[in-house]
């Protein structure tokens, strides 16, 4: 770490109620905190501060407006919940019918139809041995 930051980060651990985002204001906070000697390193120093403080309000505004916009998210998923409720309905397994020798008929080409799932039916292990 450059010696910038240390300094920096030395003075806001006990100091930083007393900075803010605008540089001359921070110069001066800074004046009354410390005794630096030097105008470029206190320069440096108030505005490494500034571009830190700035970029903590920059993420903290950002991290609430990602948390409202959560928010309003969950509203409108309650509010879709409400207005259209889901219905849970149990499926119920189609009826199968069990094929006997008298129900079971020899196919023509004229009665051949496709078979959907509701006219499929199983043989008994009787039937299939005959056939």
């Amino acid at each position: 770490m450059d010696r910038i930051k240390r300094l920096s980060y030395e003075v806001l651990v006990d100091h930083k109620s007393k900075f803010g985002e605008d540089f001359a204001n921070n110069k001066k906070a800074l004046d009354q905190i410390s005794i630096i000697r030097s105008k470029g390193l206190k320069n440096e120093i108030a505005g490494y501060i500034t571009k830190f403080i700035k970029k903590e309000i920059r993420e903290e505004k950002f991290k609430q407006s990602r948390i409202e916009s959560s928010r309003i998210e969950e509203q409108r998923n309650e509010e879709n919940q409400v207005a259209t409720p889901e219905t849970v309905t149990e499926a119920t397994p189609e009826t199968v019918t069990e094929a006997t020798p008298e129900t079971v008929t020899e196919a023509t080409p004229e009665t051949v139809t496709e078979a959907t799932p509701e006219t499929v039916t199983e043989a008994t292990p009787e039937e299939e041995k005959a056939e």
